[in-house]
Order: structure tokens, then sequence, then C-alpha cells
């Protein structure tokens, strides 16, 4: 096979460092000197086609681990961050951002950076006019620091090795018929860190969801809450007891632009090991296979909600016992995504909202239905995508309940080990439905949900004629 150049040098370091496997050791199994490798991994000497494929199998990994775009979503959130009033005049058209992030990545990544403390001055600003006008100038939202989260997240792929040994050794001290109950949580956090955990029912003008008195050694969980919920929250709390230091180890790996985002980040951490306590990562994982990730039945199996299962498929990503690589996003009924992760591959706006034909947004029609569809890109590549409904808030009679669409797919390359395709003929073009990422970045000019032009395709308007939408001339 010929010389290829794929930029993969840093993402061999990044798997053999996931298995823990010296350099020196790789060389050797490669059959190569330790100078070389390292100059593979630091991208400085191109890699023979022969050699990538033993590097594949050692490390045990796919060729297209390693030929996957290396950032899901850059080159989208620097369309997005173009498409502002403010480089109007600049005329930046798509073939140029996408030279730009196959070229130089960093500076992609720079401009990204820029473009968050560019919207986040501007949010605090129209905050600032609002308070001392009184009057509503504007009500885009502040995707900050929610969106460090998700980088965060994306950044180690959504798995904290330290976090699920942890969690393990926890499991096996509390487990009952390879389950964790509530009242296992709380009888170990009694026992082993003297924490007292009371449920009380919180007063009408101070509502709270949990409550933890350092002091008294006492948490307070809400009656209002599901007993799901108040599992993750004693769970998490027994994390924040115990593995306290490795989150702090996996904070201190990464640049957050604020304290705020940091901390964020740690209840994010602490969630994740808590849900690692209920649903341990290899009892889990083989009930994925086994029930071919069906997500209510693993409800059932380990007693969690649907959105902790969701969340938590996302995160088998251990090099030596992996799961299907998800996308997962959440969205409300205004089109707002509070929470977006991907490894599937499939790009997910950063500051707006999604293209509307994805299922995530018809989810809401047909509330508590898991919905499940073929979703083609503009590129050709197809995910096997499933979304459904979730409430929140307090369950008590003359309270109402927000509406949020969980959504979760694979690439269609993965459609055997899902139950969800059973009813879906992953072959059947016309059975699939054609998806952008957004409006704004998104080319398909037959689209009759099109709300927004291209921004990287130039569009008169014809007032004598029509397309399919205001932004669709007819040729």
């Amino acid at each position: 096979m010929s010389q290829i150049d794929l930029k993969i040098g840093p993402k061999i370091k990044s798997f053999r460092r996931q298995l823990g496997l010296q350099a020196n050791k790789l060389a050797e199994d490669l059959n190569i000197s330790p100078s070389y490798l390292n100059l593979i991994e630091s991208g400085k000497r191109k890699i023979d086609g022969d050699l990538l494929l033993k590097v594949c199998e050692k490390l045990n990994i796919e060729l297209s681990d390693l030929s996957s775009k290396s950032d899901i979503n850059l080159e989208n959130s620097v369309y997005e961050i173009l498409d502002d009033q403010l480089f109007e005049d600049l005329d930046i058209l798509g073939p140029e951002v996408k030279d730009l992030v196959s070229t130089n990545p960093k500076i992609g990544k720079a401009i990204v950076k820029l473009g968050d403390i560019l919207k986040k001055k501007d949010h605090e600003l129209v905050n600032k006019i609002e308070k001392i006008s009184g009057k509503i100038v504007d009500n885009r939202k502040n995707s900050f620091p929610g969106e460090v989260i998700s980088d965060f997240l994306q950044e180690n792929k959504n798995y904290f090795p330290k976090l699920e040994n942890f969690a393990n050794k926890v499991f096996e001290k509390i487990q009952k018929n390879n389950r964790t109950r509530y009242i296992e949580l709380c009888e170990y956090l009694k026992s082993e860190y003297s924490i007292k955990v009371v449920d009380v029912i919180p007063d009408e003008n101070k509502p709270f969801s949990k409550i933890y008195n350092k002091n008294k050694k006492e948490l307070l969980l809400s009656d209002y809450s599901s007993t799901e919920t108040k599992k993750l929250y004693a769970a998490a709390q027994i994390a924040q007891e115990g593995a306290m230091e490795d989150i702090e180890n996996y904070l201190s790996g990464f640049m957050f632009p604020s304290e705020e985002s940091r901390n964020l980040s740690k209840v994010a951490l602490l969630n994740y090991c808590g849900a690692a306590i209920l649903m341990p990562y290899k009892l889990f994982h083989t009930e994925c296979k086994k029930l071919k990730y069906d997500l209510e039945l693993l409800q059932i199996t380990f007693a969690t909600s649907f959105e902790q299962v969701a969340h938590r498929v996302t995160s088998l990503q251990d090099p030596k016992l992996p799961g299907i690589p998800f996308h997962l996003l959440r969205v409300d009924v205004a089109g707002n995504i509070s929470k977006r992760f991907s490894l599937s591959g499939i790009e997910i706006p950063r500051y707006g909202g999604a293209c509307p034909r994805w299922n995530v947004y018809s989810a809401f029609s047909r509330p508590g239905i898991i919905q499940a569809a073929v979703s083609k890109m503009t590129n050709g590549e197809k995910y096997v995508c499933i979304a459904r409904t979730v409430e929140k808030g307090i369950g008590k009679f003359g309270k109402t309940k927000s509406l949020l669409s969980i959504g979760l797919g694979c690439d269609a390359k993965y459609a055997k080990d899902l139950i969800y395709t059973e009813n879906l003929n992953i072959n059947d073009k016309s059975s699939e439905i054609p998806i952008g990422v957004s409006c704004r970045t998104c080319d398909r000019l037959d689209c009759s949900q099109r709300a927004f032009p291209p921004l990287h395709k130039k569009f008169d308007v014809d007032i004598n004629s029509r397309g399919v939408s205001v932004y669709v001339v007819n040729d």
C-alpha cells in the first residue's frame, strides 16, 4: 500500500495511552524503533498503509477510528461563528472554512474559543441594558458554561476509568442481586462516611432537589423527586466523599474559562460516577449487548430513569470492552439544546437549534413513545436515531412539569446491534429521512422546513418565483 497521511499520529498516541501501553512496547510489537514511533505520533512522519493496519491490530481498533473526523463539531462550530453579522462583509464560504479546519484544527479551535467569548460578552451586555432600561432587548440564551461541559466530556470521550474503578468497588459492597437499591446507598453513606440521608417535603416557598449540610453530615433529598433521582443523588454523594481526588485530577487536565464552568463539570463527573455505581460498567455492558440496547428494558433491569440509561450508554468507551459510539442531545420544546455529546460522528450545533427534521423534535408529537428513524446527512452518512420525551419537575398534583426530548443515535453500521432497527429497513432509501446539522450549515435546497438561507451559498430573492421555501428559488 502507498503511504497515506491522515494526520492520525496523535490519535495513535491517544489510543495507546488509553490502553496503558508504553511507547517502547508498541514499537517493539510493530518491529519499528521507538524514535520512529515518536515521529509518527507527533505527526512528523507519514505512516505506511501496512504499518497502519498493524497498529490497528495491536491497539484493537478499526481503521475508521483513526481516519474519522478528529473534531466532530469543529467545522460546524466555525461555520456558526462566522455567520455573525460582524463577518458579513468578508463573504466567507463553506469550502474556505473546511480547508481551514482540515489544515489548521488548532486555529479552528481558537476561533471557537473567541466566538464563545464574543457571544458571552454580547449576552452580558444585553442583560445589563435590559436591567437598566427595564425592557427586553434580546431573548438569546447564554450557551455558557454548559457548552464547556460538553467540550470537556467530548475531549475525554465521556469515559473516566478511575471513576469506573471506584464505582465498581462501591457496587461490590452494596449490590443485592446485581442491583443497587436506594436503601443500600443510604446505609453505605451512613456506615462509611457518617452521612445521614433524610427524605423531606420541601417548603412551598423554598423548593429544592437536594441539600447537603456538611456540618451536620446530613443529606436532604426532596420527596417530590422520583426514587431513581434520589438514587443518583445518593450515589453522587458517595462519589463526592470517596472519589473527589480522582475528579479533581480529571478537571486539572482541562482549561476551563471560568470557575463556574469548572464547578458544573465537577457536578457532571459526580453524576457520572453516581450512574456508574447504579449501572456498573461490565454488568451494564453485558446487559446492553444481551438486550440490544433496549433502553426501557435497561431501565427496568437497573431501576433507573430513561435519561440516566441514555447517558450511561454513551460512556461505554473502555478500549478493552467498548460499546456502540453514540451521540446524545437533549432539547426543549423551543429547540434549545441543553445537552450534547457525539461519538457517532454526527455534528451537533454549538449555538443554535438543530435541524427540525431530526426525530428528537418530532418526539414531542408523541410524548413518552420511542421513535426510531434512519437519518441521512448531506454528505451521505447514515445514522440510526431514536428519540423519546421525558418529564422534569416536581411530582405533585397541580405542579406543571417541563417536557424535554432525549435523542440518541449511532452510525448505521451498528444497526444490527440495536433492537430499534428490527422494524427498519436500513437499505430502503425511500425510508431515509434527509437531515442536516442546522439550516445555516445545510446545503439542502429542497427542504420545505428551511428557516434560514445556507451560509455557504449565495441566494437572490425573486418576487415572481418561489421554491419550497422563500430561501429556495426555482431554476
